[in-house]
């Protein structure tokens, strides 16, 4: 059976650039956001079930999903999240096991923003997080996308407050500085996973 590590973090925390720097050291890397890109894509497989909850109003003229639409009506009716997770989540797992079938890594690291909040730490062997300070979130957000600082902390509202993730935390990377730091890191971390006799890694952001 495939050891896979579900790998988390808040927005902006930066999952991807850690799971970058997995990949290339040998991991299968499998990124539920790209999975929901390519569902949500101009005839992707989540679009007709998405037009029929919503209406064509949350699509652009291309027939992909208006994400921003999505986003607004998503933060401004709980109901219509529930509605949307219910219909995305399950498609996103029937992928994400399909592609864990086919890795051909150590093992997979499974990026999923959401790995708590939705209870995927129960397929995972073990959980990573990246970990930075909420205000260098909102900061790093605000620099990649443009987005006012009061959607940025509503997005974190959606999402588990960062001393819930540390406190389910297997492992930890520890993003506060430059990216080379993380180098070292994804190394041990690396070489734990793929071990035959892993040894856990007592890595903690202080």
């Amino acid at each position: 059976m495939k050891r896979v590590v579900g790998l988390t973090g808040g927005i902006g925390s930066g999952k991807s650039t850690v799971a970058q720097r997995l990949a290339r050291l040998g991991a299968s890397v499998i990124d539920a956001d790209e999975i929901s890109r390519s569902l949500t894509a101009a005839q992707g497989a989540a679009i007709p079930a998405l037009r029929a909850a919503f209406g064509p109003e949350v699509l652009g003229p291309d027939g992909a999903l208006d994400r921003k639409a999505m986003r607004a009506l998503a933060f401004s009716d709980p109901g219509s999240r529930a509605r949307l997770e219910a219909i995305l989540h399950p498609l996103i797992r029937a992928a994400s096991d399909r592609a864990q079938a086919e890795a051909t890594g150590p093992y997979v690291v499974l990026v999923v923003p959401l790995l708590f909040e939705t209870g995927g730490e129960a397929r995972a062997w073990r959980t990573l997080v990246v970990d930075v300070s909420e205000a260098e979130q909102v900061a790093r957000v605000r620099h990649r996308s443009g987005l006012p600082e009061v959607e940025v902390r509503s997005i974190m509202a959606t999402q588990w407050p960062r001393w819930r993730r540390l406190q389910l935390a297997d492992d930890v990377v520890c993003n506060a500085g430059p990216e080379e730091d993380l180098d070292p890191q994804c190394e041990r971390l690396h070489a734990m996973y793929a071990s035959p006799v892993p040894t856990p890694s007592t890595d903690r952001c202080r």
